[in-house]
């Protein structure tokens, strides 16, 4: 396929492409002025009577001219080739920029279509490095056939480790269908969405209110609101039917966010790579080639488990800055036992580890955070005693201990590690449970942290750094800090390995 392209002159993506810069120019204005334009919209009357109509259409006009002919010429400065086994740019307008990577700094080739490119046919393609805090290019619109010869010709390199073939013939190992989107959703964190609705719904009375008092008929409203607040009060089935809306809204919106990021979510297994398709209305085609996955973390839940899914979260190299870049965090929903065995095995052999003991931090961590959530419990309760002036608010404390102790037990059963001669699994959590797979071969640094405290009870914190993040291991007994901060720095020199 890539015979059909030469890519050792300067090239540009394809003409469609200018329509694609100009609305993503559009959007990008719109939504930096959005606040702007409502006020405009809002008092349009007035301003057309003050400015005059025309004047504000020929304005508008002006504005999409102009960013017309920018979006042309970012087109035509927007020129790449590829040469010597590097990916080389031009770009700019006023401000010329070259720009080029080599070949075995790129780490993914990634297709994406939102809505406009799927209309005209065309797909963005991203170029990531393993220390870039953002996507290093972007070319807007390729057509499939010279987007998938491009990355072919960069996968084919003799620097990057063996050439990825994508067959999308193949079977999927992972395809999450509606009803699979459908319990995922039922297993996301609804509190959030709970709570954004309530607020929703204060803000649009604290709307209505003003709106009332720009009326005049303060007094009206105010006997509404104090009657209906009444009601509410004493009405337990009205609150049990606004809990029940708030509710069911949670569920909808988390499940149109599931259904929009994951929908047709298939996953496939090559010899070195995997590749992940999903999306409605921003279609992703992500390549992940395995040697540099750094970590894997499986997480699930109590509702989670008794559905029997998990989720799987690849993590790759990203810069030191921007360590939880949202793009880089690939996520796989909805796996069964049997998916997350055939990921493991594919990336390393962990049959060892899983075999050894569990290992707990010392019970320095427990004391630690029983005081700390006692003396926030403590504060807390000071300060809603001090607004309300209610000895009655510290009743609530009959509920609320036990919730916090029960907590407070799960954190601490949940915060555990194994490890074995070549690998590290670490388990952390309250609610849900996040286990990571970690190949000790791909830390790039350990340090080993003492304060005060953990001196007199002989515990030590362990952080490992790798090319995704860190990775910690609160009070460890210090002489077994001491043997895993030695094996893993004798690991790490004597691989030969490539991490990357």
């Amino acid at each position: 396929m890539s015979n059909s392209f030469n890519f050792s002159n300067f090239s540009r993506q394809s003409s469609k492409g200018v329509l694609v810069i100009y609305i993503n120019l559009i959007y990008n204005l719109i939504k930096f002025t959005w606040f702007l334009l409502f006020l405009i919209i809002k008092d349009f009357t007035k301003l057309s009577n003050s400015l005059g109509a025309n004047y504000i259409y020929l304005g508008v006009a002006f504005i999409l001219i102009f960013l017309l002919i920018r979006a042309y010429l970012v087109y035509k400065n927007f020129q790449f080739k590829i040469e010597n086994e590097y990916f080389i740019l031009k770009q700019g307008i006023l401000k010329k920029t070259n720009t080029a990577i080599p070949f075995h700094r790129i780490q993914n080739i990634n297709f994406k279509q939102n809505i406009i490119q799927q209309i005209i046919g065309v797909f963005e393609v991203s170029i990531e490095t393993a220390g870039s805090s953002a996507t290093e290019i972007a070319i807007k619109a390729l057509s499939l056939s010279k987007a998938s010869a491009l990355k072919e010709l960069i996968s084919k390199s003799s620097i990057l480790d063996k050439e990825v073939n994508i067959d999308h013939e193949s079977k999927p190992f992972v395809k999450i269908g509606f009803f699979e989107l459908f319990k995922v959703s039922l297993t996301e964190n609804h509190l959030q969405n709970l709570f954004l609705f309530f607020a929703i719904i204060i803000g649009f009375f604290q709307q209505l209110q003003q709106i009332d008092y720009s009326f005049g008929e303060i007094r009206f409203f105010d006997d509404l609101i104090e009657e209906g607040t009444n009601v509410l009060t004493t009405s337990i089935f009205l609150l049990s039917i606004l809990l029940f809306t708030l509710i069911i809204m949670a569920l909808i919106s988390s499940f149109v966010k599931v259904f929009l990021i994951h929908f047709n979510l298939t996953a496939y297994l090559k010899e070195d790579a995997f590749e992940v398709n999903q999306g409605l209305f921003t279609k992703k085609s992500i390549v992940l080639k395995k040697q540099k996955i750094q970590n894997i973390t499986i997480s699930t839940n109590p509702l989670k488990r008794l559905i029997g899914i998990s989720f799987i979260t690849f993590k790759q190299a990203v810069s030191g800055k921007l360590n939880q870049k949202k793009d880089k965090l690939i996520r796989i929903v909805g796996c069964k036992a049997a998916q997350i065995e055939v990921v493991k095995k594919s990336l390393f052999d962990a049959t060892e580890l899983e075999s050894k003991q569990k290992f707990f931090p010392d019970n320095y961590y427990k004391r630690k955070i029983f005081i700390i959530s006692f003396l926030i419990l403590v504060i807390l309760y000071l300060i809603l005693y001090k607004i309300s002036n209610s000895v009655e608010i510290l009743y609530s404390i009959i509920l609320v201990f036990p919730i916090v102790v029960f907590l407070i037990h799960k954190k601490i059963k949940k915060r555990y590690y194994k490890i074995s001669d070549s690998m590290l699994l670490v388990g952390r959590g309250l609610l849900e449970t996040h286990i990571t797979y970690l190949e000790i071969f791909k830390v790039q640094n350990i340090k080993m942290k003492q304060n005060v405290f953990q001196q007199r009870s002989n515990v030590a914190d362990l952080i490992l750094q790798t090319a995704s993040g860190k990775i910690k291991i609160p009070c460890v007994n210090f002489k077994d800090a001491v043997k895993i901060y030695n094996h893993t720095l004798y690991k790490v020199e004597t691989s030969n390995t490539s991490w990357m």
